[in-house]
């Protein structure tokens, strides 16, 4: 009898082009179907729930697929990371139910963007932060990401390549916290736009500069424009922390 398993995937993106399944790159989406599939002998088909950009690092990323297999689920974690490459690992493995799906339940993503500061760069962080060696005014950055709290239209962060029905996405938090000589702009939503997170990490670096007032966030939400925002900070820097599913909370029921 089939039976649907879910994956908590921790990866780091560097020598991926994302998680997307993609013709003769290597991606997230990839290597867990080849190797789940030679595990289990048969054609298996991930669903994953966030489609990180290449370069984006992931600590608890999900993925959910449908096996006739007897293995039974939670031992299908520690086979297939045998088989996994380094840089890729699975935390968990289980049971759901089978018509979950990730991305068709109401559910909360946390991401963090770290930034280092400094004279020179730190080779060892060089993979996972974002270097500059200009003074960031962390009190501004933190007024400013407080104007992107609560529902918007955030067209103004969002790459003009995305092709989505709505731009409209809640955040619940955005903060900005410094640890030693690094700075963690941390930020949970209900869903993120293409780019969404490095675009905001971006401006509010700019704030950081004095390039741009907190109070301009205002005006470029409301602007609906990417020229007005910041620029898309690099890939590197970001990661998915955290991620909530209330899966009694369906897409469909919150839409009536």
């Amino acid at each position: 009898m089939s039976k649907r398993v879910q994956l908590t995937v921790a990866y780091d993106g560097t020598n991926y082009c994302g998680w997307q399944l993609q013709p003769d790159k290597p991606t997230i989406e990839g290597e867990l179907n080849k190797h789940l599939s030679q595990l289990l002998n048969e054609p298996i088909q991930v669903i994953g729930a966030s489609r990180t950009d290449a370069g984006v690092h992931a600590l608890c990323n999900t993925a959910v697929f449908d096996t006739d297999n007897r293995m039974p689920a939670e031992k299908i974690s520690y086979a297939l990371n045998q088989r996994l490459p380094e840089d890729i690992s699975i935390q968990e493995s289980k049971e759901v139910a089978g018509d979950f799906h990730p991305r068709h339940c109401d559910s909360r993503k946390t991401y963090e963007y770290r930034i280092t500061r400094g004279e020179f760069p730190i080779p060892t962080k060089r993979l996972y932060s974002y270097f500059t060696y200009h003074k960031l005014n962390v009190e501004q950055m933190r007024k400013a990401a407080a104007y992107l709290v609560g529902e918007h239209d955030f067209k103004s962060f969002c790459s003009v390549k995305a092709v989505v029905e709505t731009t409209v996405r809640t955040i619940y938090t955005v903060d900005v916290e410094e640890q030693g000589t690094d700075i963690v702009i941390r930020v949970c939503g209900n869903g993120f736009l293409y780019n969404m997170v490095r675009i905001i990490a971006g401006t509010l670096l700019e704030v950081g500069k004095g390039s741009l007032l907190p109070e301009q966030i205002k005006a470029i939400l409301d602007g609906q424009d990417r020229q007005l925002a910041g620029p898309t900070a690099p890939a590197h820097g970001l990661m998915l922390v955290k991620y909530e599913f209330f899966p009694e909370r369906s897409l469909e029921t919150l839409e009536k």
